[in-house]
């Protein structure tokens, strides 16, 4: 198996917010909900670097489709990193999101690996880390 991701889908509870967030207080491009005409179908993409995409997708129609139940919010079950080229630039996409209505949970600082990084939640608690991690390039 190619080892790649062409979709990151994001469970939320508050798709028009979810969408918000991103589309607007972030800056990301998209075309905004399609799909809302089909029950379960709403869905939000935006599309990211080398074909990657972020969906962002009701909890409720992601257990109708899995066939799982619907499940509580588990933030410390994943993070998502933004990699930068600076700690000025993590600086700058903390304060941006903190604006868009991210919460931040732990703001910037120093790390153990001698990078820069700190961490915020969206509008439905998706953990993100922004960070510089002058290492990144030799771990593969």
């Amino acid at each position: 198996m190619d080892p790649h991701i062409t979709i990151l889908t994001l469970g939320v509870d508050d798709l028009e917010r979810a969408v918000a967030f991103y589309r607007d207080g972030l800056g990301w491009p998209s075309k905004g909900i399609i799909g809302a005409d089909i029950e379960n179908g709403a869905v939000a993409f935006f599309k990211l670097q080398s074909g990657l995409r972020l969906a962002l997708w009701p909890r409720t129609s992601i257990a109708h489709d899995t066939g799982l139940p619907p499940t509580s919010r588990a933030p410390t079950g994943m993070t998502i990193g933004h990699n930068v080229a600076s700690q000025e630039e993590v600086d700058a996409a903390m304060a941006r999101a903190k604006a868009a209505g991210a919460t931040i949970t732990k703001p910037a600082q120093a790390t153990f690996y001698g990078g820069y990084a700190g961490y915020f939640q969206d509008p439905e608690g998706h953990l993100w880390e922004v960070a510089f991690n002058p290492g990144l390039a030799d771990l593969g």
